[in-house]
């Protein structure tokens, strides 16, 4: 007897897959002419920029540069100075093969290690290792049975939803501005900022950004030691083109700044300010596919071989902020606070425990607190906080969770007080939260040889079932449709799973 197989093609949820690389760094920094001497190195960051990833059967391939920023103290009382570098770097992450139709890399970047040292005035020497951990997350086509008939086939139908992604866009774009300084700056320390994608407009093949960049520079002015601040706001507006994007798709867009500079004017005029924004755009269509998910014969022996579907689900969209205070001694109670800057680590989920449960995004904050003490050298303090983000979506059990976030830092809040440093940071955290679920379908189906018919003078029989028996294994047991089997024990056609210990009725066929 032949079987009509009807099947479908499914996105579904494929590899991930992390992996973990070093970059060594060394490098020799040199103090251009027109920023004061060395007296004392304060502190080294590193921080890695991704400009491009691209995935190859069994390698990922990243390409950038590792910003190298030093803070130092001047000679003859000119203050903290600053100065940086960018060291380009192109690193290929080796991976398992396998098959995709569409993927995304998170690219995180930590500190392992950094050794600095003043050789002599204007030329420093760094050492050290940033590593990089890389979540590849994928998706392909899988084939699926989608419905069955003839052979007295029985079947029982699911429901799968999920998301297909459309567009994954990591571009690189500018913003510029002017910045008026109220009196010429002796030095500028630091140019931090955050960007916000305030409007995304979806047209066909097509998206539309617009927002602003809210700015702050750290400068200190002649024959000063305090530290300024000022701020400006940046506008941008960007148009870029996505093949297979529509305006019912699920959008998502995160601007994270990855650099500035200021290109300082005549000493009444404003300095032109320019800000590097690493755009992140995600796009996903919702689908729902009705599929096989169990099937017998009520006249033939069913051979049935399943299948595992896995499908990816779009659990929440991310905009939110948490703020988390933390303080510790200092070894000199006279310390004076000149500055403080926030770096994050790779972000994870957890489970929080207590009442509720539920997850969270959780990553580490490390602020770093300048502060001149009492012989008028300037020392660095680190004090490390744990971030912890609620995620406003409800997870069924046993689905899997992929964040695919950024986080940047919404106001910092730093005293040396008495010898103790405190310090309260406000961080926001944007993305998205991605489930995997899997569900059980039938890969392939055929039919053997025909049943022994049943005993024409047995038209009902009494089954002993138990509470939790699903009505489907009960009907495959005995070769009886389960809209019969619904029919003799008076139970909604929707019944699935049994509530109770109960005697079942079974009729002959």
């Amino acid at each position: 007897m032949e079987l009509k197989i009807f099947r479908d093609t499914m996105p579904q949820a494929g590899t991930v897959c992390t992996v973990k690389a070093e970059l060594p760094l060394e490098t020799e920094i040199l103090v251009s002419d027109y920023l004061p001497p060395v007296f004392k190195l304060v502190k080294c960051f590193a921080k890695p920029v991704i400009l491009q990833k691209q995935l190859q059967p069994g390698r990922l391939t990243l390409e950038g540069y590792l910003r190298c920023t030093v803070y130092y103290q001047g000679e003859e009382g000119a203050g903290l100075c600053q100065t940086e570098q960018k060291l380009p770097f192109t690193k290929q992450l080796e991976l398992p093969e396998f098959d995709f139709t569409a993927w995304t890399a998170v690219v995180e970047g930590q500190t392992e290690y950094l050794n600095s040292r003043v050789v002599t005035p204007r030329r420093m020497e760094v050492r050290g290792a940033v590593g990089l951990v890389a979540t590849v997350r994928t998706q392909n086509k899988a084939e699926v049975i989608t419905a069955l008939a003839d052979g007295g086939i029985e079947q029982q139908l699911d429901t799968l939803q999920g998301v297909r992604s459309i567009a994954v866009l990591d571009k690189l774009i500018s913003a510029e501005g002017e910045l008026a300084f109220p009196s010429p700056p002796a030095a500028v320390l630091d140019i931090v900022g955050t960007a916000t994608a305030q409007e995304v407009r979806l047209l066909s093949g097509k998206a539309v950004v617009k927002g602003e960049v809210r700015v702050q520079c750290a400068w200190r002015a002649e024959q000063e030691t305090e530290l300024q601040s000022l701020s400006t706001t940046l506008p941008f507006q960007q148009v870029l083109d996505v093949g297979g994007l529509t305006e019912d798709c699920k959008c998502l867009c995160v601007v994270e700044p990855v650099g500035f500079s200021l290109t300082e004017g005549q000493p009444d005029a404003a300095g032109t300010l320019s800000a590097s924004l690493m755009l992140h755009l995600r796009a996903w269509r919702s689908y729902q596919l009705q599929y096989a998910a169990d099937a017998f014969s009520t006249r033939f022996e069913t051979e049935l071989v399943p299948q595992e579907l896995a499908a990816e689900e779009l659990v929440c969209l991310l905009n939110a902020t948490t703020t988390v205070s933390g303080s510790g001694p200092l070894p000199d109670a006279g310390a004076q606070l000149r500055a403080c800057f926030v770096s994050y680590g790779p972000v994870s989920i957890s489970q929080q425990s207590g009442q509720g449960g539920g997850w969270a995004l959780t990553a580490r904050a490390t602020a770093t607190a300048f502060a001149e003490n009492s012989l008028g050298e300037l020392d660095s303090y680190e004090k490390t906080l744990e971030l912890s983000v609620p995620i406003p979506a409800e997870v069924p059990a046993g689905m899997q969770l992929q964040p695919e976030c950024w986080l940047s830092t919404d106001s910092v809040q730093c005293t040396c007080t008495g010898g103790t440093l405190t310090v309260t940071i406000t961080a926001r955290a944007e993305g998205a939260i991605l489930g995997r679920s899997t569900r059980q379908g039938i890969g392939s189906i055929s039919l053997g040889e025909a049943l022994t018919p049943a005993d024409p003078e047995i038209t009902l029989r009494i089954y002993y079932a138990q509470e939790g028996e699903a009505l489907f294994d009960i009907a495959r047991r005995f070769h009886v449709p389960p809209a019969q089997m619904l029919a003799a024990n008076g139970l909604d056609p929707d019944t699935r799973v049994l509530t109770q210990a109960q005697h079942f009725l079974v009729p002959g066929l």
